[in-house]
């Protein structure tokens, strides 16, 4: 049995409740809370760029280098020391955020933006997915102002989802899906009986 943390990443479109579910889980498990882009106080100023609405133009690979900045300093100083320290991590997105937004979303070549946040991470890839499945145009909250993400055209959303369901299918040892719809105890409840067997799983190896 390792005395390495776990990591688990909750992936997801815009506003299908990731943020709420993680701290629910990370509460659970005593684990850190965390959140990407952002995490640290470099990453959340990387973070305030990515989201600003009034950055028009930013070109797919720029976004994918910035991601992977912001991740790299992430792993650096939360994630990676937390993990050695035997405490669990979760992570309101992680590594295949990039691969849906920036591969799927903006047409960038999957396995060059796989190589790019290997690299970041040192080859860090989250021990459990949870994909919270919410289809696009149905989001929990309307934000009064969206960000430059939310403000992307209904078929980019439609991409990332796309996206995200075909990683989920792509590694189902490490990915489990949940319906997002419903109060947040139900989906909590979902949550932890998806997750409950992959974590029992884990602390055996």
């Amino acid at each position: 049995m390792s005395d390495r943390g776990r990591l688990i990443a909750f992936e997801g479109g815009e506003a299908c409740g990731k943020s709420t579910q993680a701290a629910v889980l990370a509460e659970r498990l005593g684990a850190v809370l965390t959140r990407e882009p952002g995490g640290t106080a470099a990453g959340e100023r990387v973070r305030a760029l990515l989201l600003d609405a009034e950055v028009a133009g930013l070109d797919g690979r720029a976004e994918a280098l910035l991601m992977a900045a912001a991740r790299a300093q992430h792993v650096a100083e939360v994630v990676g020391p937390a993990l050695a320290a035997g405490r669990d991590v979760v992570s309101d997105r992680f590594s295949h955020s990039s691969l849906a937004y920036q591969g799927y979303g903006r047409g960038l070549d999957l396995a060059e933006v796989r190589r790019l946040s290997d690299w970041a991470t040192g080859g860090l890839w989250p021990d459990a997915v949870v994909l919270l499945h919410l289809p696009p145009g149905q989001a929990l909250t309307a934000p009064v102002a969206p960000d430059r993400f939310e403000s992307e055209a209904r078929h980019f959303h439609e991409r990332v989802a796309a996206g995200f369901r075909e990683l989920a299918a792509g590694d189902p040892e490490r990915w489990r899906v949940v319906d997002a719809a419903g109060s947040i105890e139900e989906v909590a409840a979902r949550v932890w009986s998806a997750v409950e067997p992959m974590l029992e799983r884990e602390a055996a190896r």
